[in-house]
């Protein structure tokens, strides 16, 4: 049995680990922590889980949370988390970080879009925790930098074909939605209520801190620096993400090309599920669980090929991941605890 803890439990992600966490077979929730609710029972801040966990908030102390568990998920703020993962590290813990602390090679990068990174040095030991990539590098791993939501849909249906070499990696635009939920629990204007509900609005149009992220785990793949156009759009519902991403196929690619790259990418993919080019998904269908779904098309007349992912951005796009994560590090099997069919309706 594994011992964990969440350093952060009072948000969205923290909820979700929760969630996932009472009905593992294979781990122990031992400590949650919150700055905010320290001294507070869990159901009294999210009444949803009263029964599945009777834990409290705990004040986020370093050697508390060391002693109590083998891995802990750092579901922090940005910075907040690096101001705390050395710590735990240095406590010979494994450590799941669900910011963005972690997810980048090279400092600058994270410092020209985040802020000053105050332990640089820890960036090379990271493992990006996208495990149909990077699946064996995060079974050794004692830190992972959890992927965000929106790179994990847009990599996921990128990285097959740019890895054959299959489209032009200077034409690669991707459009995705997400639920109010992916901008966290706080009170914002920008999602509250009125604002959001019956309208549909693009945001952030060039600028988006997950740009980087996306633009850093396609080069790799397509071994050469590549620069992408993303635009992330808020839509009404509470979670799910859809990405559409255009790609130009190169002289000659087809559609069965395109057909072999996903299948033979996924092949041992226990969470990617492929739709093909008839049966394009809608994020109800994956809600809740940790799939991405995905499907796609060759477009013949504009010589482009269009692939659509889906994800729960609460739970592929974070807590399940991270889930899965541990599952990897702690040589558990990759869908311990992950195996539950999506909701739907």
């Amino acid at each position: 049995m594994v011992r964990v803890a969440i350093a952060g439990a009072s948000g969205y992600t923290g909820f979700e680990l929760i969630r996932i966490l009472s009905e593992h077979p294979q781990a122990e929730l031992k400590m949650i922590t919150s700055r905010g609710e320290a001294g507070k029972k869990l159901a009294d801040v999210y009444p949803a889980l009263r029964g599945h966990c009777e834990l409290a908030f705990e004040y986020p102390d370093p050697d508390r949370l060391a002693g109590e568990a083998d891995l802990i998920f750092t579901a922090l703020p940005h910075q907040a988390a690096m101001d705390l993962v050395p710590d735990l590290l240095k406590r010979s813990v494994k450590v799941v970080d669900l910011s963005a602390d972690y997810r980048f090679r090279d400092p600058g990068v994270y410092e020209a879009w985040y802020q000053k990174h105050k332990t640089p040095e820890l960036l090379a030991e990271a493992v990006y925790g996208l495990p149909e990539l990077y699946r064996e590098r995060i079974r050794s791993a004692r830190l992972v930098g959890n992927p965000g939501c929106y790179p994990t849909s847009v990599i996921l249906a990128t990285v097959p074909l740019l890895s054959r070499g299959l489209v032009d990696p200077r034409s690669i635009v991707a459009d995705s939605k997400s639920g109010v939920s992916g901008a966290g629990r706080g009170a914002s204007l920008g999602v509250h209520f009125c604002e959001v509900n019956e309208g549909f609005k693009a945001y952030k149009v060039g600028e988006h801190r997950h740009t980087p992220e996306i633009e850093q785990e396609l080069s790799f793949a397509a071994g050469e620096a590549i620069t992408v156009t993303f635009t992330p759009h808020l839509v009404p519902m509470s979670r799910g993400i859809l990405s559409t991403v255009y790609s130009n196929l190169r002289e000659g690619i087809t559609s069965a090309q395109v057909d072999e790259a996903f299948r033979s990418f996924y092949e041992k993919a226990p969470f990617v599920r492929l739709c093909g080019s008839q049966a394009f998904p809608g994020t109800l269908q994956v809600r809740g669980s940790n799939y991405c779904d995905l499907a796609w098309r060759v477009d013949d007349r504009t010589g482009r090929v269009v692939v659509v992912a889906v994800i729960d951005n609460l739970t592929r796009g974070a807590s399940g991941q991270a889930v899965c994560n541990m599952n990897l590090m702690s040589g558990l099997p990759e869908d311990a605890g992950l195996t539950a069919p999506p909701w739907q309706p």
